[in-house]
């Protein structure tokens, strides 16, 4: 196609083709939805532009409850301290830390993957 020839909307947005970039994506608040720079939510898919978009994996809370912090790391800024029985929406894993969302629409961030358990 030449650079200047019109654009076919239709064409590149129908069943079977891959999104159309066709603006800036949208700027969201890291601490509420599930988004960093490497990949997002599904839900977020013609949204947010990012590699990959994850189904998260739904867990739940056990113990005493889990810290949910800033970064993947033991010295990492507090977020909110998650009760035990709490959904955990896990959209990635990486060593002994979990990344997702509390509940559907709650604060992100990591926690300690010892701290949840598979909701089955």
């Amino acid at each position: 196609m030449p650079h200047d020839a019109p654009i076919d909307i239709a064409e590149l947005t129908a069943p079977g083709r891959s999104f159309a970039l066709l603006g800036p994506t949208v700027h969201v608040d890291a601490g509420q939805l599930p988004v960093r720079g490497d990949l997002a939510h599904i839900r977020l898919a013609g949204k947010v532009f990012v590699p990959h978009y994850v189904v998260p994996l739904p867990y739940l809370v056990n113990g005493s409850g889990a810290d949910l912090v800033a970064a993947a790391r033991a010295d990492a800024a507090l977020i909110a301290n998650l009760p035990t029985g709490t959904r955990f929406n896990v959209l990635d894993v990486a060593g002994p830390w979990a990344w997702g969302q509390a509940g559907d629409d709650g604060m992100v961030g990591y926690v300690a993957l010892a701290a949840l358990k598979p909701l089955v």
